[in-house]
């Protein structure tokens, strides 16, 4: 009853769905994965819609989490999405905290449903928050003053501490020295070499797909076996690239599907979805990668 009325019933109703369709999405996606049977820009448009789904369910779920707290449940106070100067602002204002000898509890937690027993000490009734927040840097001191949750693009090993001030390496949420940035795509590359903020170097390339016949000329068996070798031949063009990079950390980032192919290169891989020619592409995915959401608990 008290759900109709603060009109939540319809939104958890539709939550319900919206996760249905992402899971069926999701199969749709991996058995079409094993059957190779579809072409490559419709695996892309699964993937989108994937994501686009999961940013909706997240939307709705920040919504329910507001209402609920007219039961007295625990809800993010405030949820933020930082990039660029914003986010320097919000590292710099957690750096700046001091307090006594063991007066700042920071954890880097890996896995939501495994909380280390320093985190239920140092958050309390808070520590639910910080495990759906998960994977996430949590912080808090010893007055309950402070109490947030980042997430972590480029992550350290799980750990817990109590200091003076919280443990915070820039280099986890953006890096400062040369780096190389990349995005794989079934069908485009491109990679950026990095001082800093600042792009020193660029390259790029798409690769001409076949597309599908509706009649005639090559069977469908045949049509997926180029296409698989093409996409195989373009990971190996975008492998041979990166092996060559001279960069002191490797961040490949792109679609679910291809990032495997890089993980024995790759500092660190994530999974983006960025559209456009190479150099836009790019961009949007540098935004996206690095954006940290900030969790306030």
């Amino acid at each position: 009853m008290l759900d109709e009325l603060l009109g939540r019933a319809d939104l958890k109703a539709r939550i319900e769905e919206l996760e249905e369709e992402l899971r069926h999405t999701e199969r749709e996606r991996d058995a079409e994965r094993e059957r190779r049977a579809d072409a490559v820009s419709d695996r892309q448009a699964a993937e989108e819609r994937a994501n686009r789904l999961e940013d909706r369910i997240a939307d709705l779920e920040g919504t329910v989490e507001r209402l609920e707290t007219a039961d007295g449940e625990r809800s993010f106070a405030r949820v933020e999405r930082l990039h660029g100067e914003r986010r320097g602002e919000v590292l710099d204002r957690l750096a700046s905290v001091e307090t006594g000898p063991e007066g700042a509890f920071t954890a880097y937690v890996a896995d939501g449903h495994d909380l280390p027993d320093a985190v239920g000490e140092a958050f309390a009734d808070r520590a639910g928050l910080v495990g759906r927040g998960a994977p996430c840097l949590a912080v808090t001191d010893d007055a309950g003053l402070v109490g947030a949750t980042l997430s972590v693009p480029d992550p350290p090993v799980p750990f817990t501490d109590w200091a003076d001030g919280f443990v915070l390496d820039r280099e986890w949420f953006e890096p400062t020295g040369r780096h190389t940035l990349a995005l794989v795509r079934s069908d485009l590359f491109a990679m950026g070499v990095y001082e800093g903020r600042d792009r020193v170097a660029f390259q790029g390339f798409d690769s001409d797909l076949q597309q599908r016949h509706s009649k005639g000329g090559f069977s469908q068996a045949r049509f997926e076996r180029l296409r698989d070798q093409q996409v195989d031949d373009h990971l190996d063009r975008c492998r041979a690239v990166l092996e060559d990079h001279d960069a002191d950390r490797l961040y490949v980032v792109g679609e679910r599907t291809v990032l495997d192919s890089f993980e024995g290169i790759a500092d660190v891989t994530g999974t983006v979805d960025a559209t456009g020619d190479p150099e836009a592409a790019l961009a949007d995915a540098r935004r996206s990668f690095w954006g940290v959401r900030l969790r306030v608990v």
